[in-house]
């Protein structure tokens, strides 16, 4: 293991957990629990003077590791189910969950511990985060844990290749997800449009919000969560690349295209919009959920993992469609996973390495898996999952959850479509979200704003790949 890399990577992901802060996602419903201190796992020798046997040695305790995550919430008490009934069926493991904040405070705390050579041993870690846990030198590649028990095709083939490298897994696919649309069932019905035709298109997404607000029943007509995702998701939707080397995955990145003819054709398109009134920027990640769910304007992008939150919430008809694309001679990519995946840390026994791989087999069993779609609005990762839930009715009883899985799996598989590998690409989401609020927000040059965004964003890569670079 290298611990100057996890020094040097802990020094760039650790700015981005403070300058994130100020944007985290809520806090936990629950508190964060204290790792428990280890328990002896002997007993005391007899006393010398006695003229008995020697006692035998106690019988040892489960074998116990922790598990860091950031799920908080309802979400949360998934995972905390998940990790009982593991606990209960295998007695002979203990898996502690701990919730340790945000996705980028969870990976900066991971790496801070593994410095201090106090890893946990399982760590969920969010898809941007891949490139960074590739380079720490601090993980046990999951496909090498394998000894048959796990058919790596069951993985849902598009999640699978995004945490691939060389056709080989690193880490277990946990909570994947990707983008699509949402809308207001009741608001297309107020204006006269069909509730179960939505838009297709960029251009029908403002037609109809147009329509929406001069029936008078809404304010706006858009908003986004993630707005930096969402503009990574038109790039691989439309077959663009967002960075060189294929995206990284033929080689490390050194420039990234947010200011290509494309990206700029993107975000003038969005800021002319929100001159409009149609786009109303809503935030990152999660705040423009609360503006939907108030009936504020009828579409919004967001992750599919809001799903379940949303449809208990929702006091109207809600709708779920595929993203819609830009009119022009683009090719069809797909939409891109999100979420996170479990990565197992090097400083685990093999004890413990064996405890994780039961763990991380159990959360991917379908019984498992079907649970965790239903309870989070996730992807189910198994294929096998995914074949359970056709058969119980479970998509045609509840068809917005089957919308982004059919939309990931009916895109085309490109070297834009898998996915983006950079290794700053925290600090670089963060690049984005900010151009993107002062494009929409405060109006600025979408040329200059996009260009001063991927001269930073590519001087963070050429700092990156002097660190790690070949």
């Amino acid at each position: 293991m290298n611990r100057r890399r996890i020094v040097l990577l802990l020094t760039l992901t650790l700015l981005l957990a403070l300058v994130l802060s100020a944007c985290a996602a809520p806090a936990a419903e629950s508190p964060e629990q204290e790792a428990p201190k280890e328990e002896a796992t002997t007993a005391p020798a007899a006393p010398a003077q006695e003229e008995k046997p020697a006692e035998p040695e106690a019988k040892e305790g489960p074998v116990t590791i922790t598990f860091w995550h950031a799920m908080s919430g309802s979400r949360g008490e998934v995972v905390q189910d998940l990790v009982d009934t593991f606990n209960e069926k295998f007695p002979q493991y203990k898996v502690e969950a701990e919730y340790t904040g945000s996705y980028a405070e969870t990976l900066t705390k991971a790496l801070a511990a593994y410095k201090a050579g106090e890893a946990p041993i399982i760590v969920q870690v969010y898809e941007v985060g891949t490139q960074t846990m590739l380079d720490s030198d601090a993980i046990i590649p999951v496909y090498t844990m394998n000894q048959g028990e796990v058919d790596w095709a069951e993985v849902v083939e598009p999640i699978r290749k995004y945490y691939s490298i060389d056709g080989n897994l690193y880490c277990m696919p946990f909570n994947s997800s990707t983008a699509m649309l949402y809308y207001n069932k009741d608001m297309f019905e107020k204006a006269g449009l069909d509730p179960d035709k939505p838009p297709t298109t960029w251009a029908e997404v403002e037609e109809y919000s147009k329509k929406i607000m001069e029936a008078g029943a809404a304010e706006g007509g858009f908003s986004m969560g993630w707005p930096a995702w969402i503009l990574e998701q038109m790039f691989a939707w439309h077959n663009q690349l967002y960075a060189n080397n294929d995206n990284g995955r033929s080689g490390l990145a050194t420039e990234i295209y947010v200011n290509s003819d494309f990206g700029k054709m993107v975000l003038g398109e969005w800021q002319r919009m929100a001159e409009e009134g149609v786009l109303v920027y809503g935030g990152r990640k999660y705040k423009a959920n609360d503006p939907f769910l108030g009936q504020q304007f009828p579409f919004l992008f967001q992750s599919t993992s809001s799903l379940g939150g949303i449809l208990k919430k929702a006091e109207f008809k809600v709708g779920t469609t595929f993203l819609p694309r830009f009119e022009g001679d683009y090719e069809k990519g797909n939409s891109v996973v999100g979420g996170g995946c479990l990565w197992v840390m090097d400083t685990a026994t093999p004890e413990q390495q064996e405890a994780a791989w039961e763990f991380l087999k159990y959360t991917f069993s379908p019984e498992r898996a079907v649970l965790w779609h239903k309870g989070t609005g996730y992807f189910p990762t198994s294929n096998t999952a995914y074949e359970m839930l056709k058969e119980e009715g479970w998509f045609e009883k509840e068809p917005n959850f089957a919308t982004a899985f059919n939309q990931i799996l009916s895109g085309n598989d490109t070297p834009a479509s898998q996915g983006v590998l950079l290794g700053p690409f925290v600090r670089i989401r963060d690049v984005m979200g900010t151009a993107i609020e002062e494009a929409v927000v405060n109006g600025a040059d979408v040329a200059k704003t996009l260009d001063n965004a991927a001269n930073e964003a590519n001087q963070l890569l050429a700092e990156y790949k002097q660190l790690y670079g070949d």
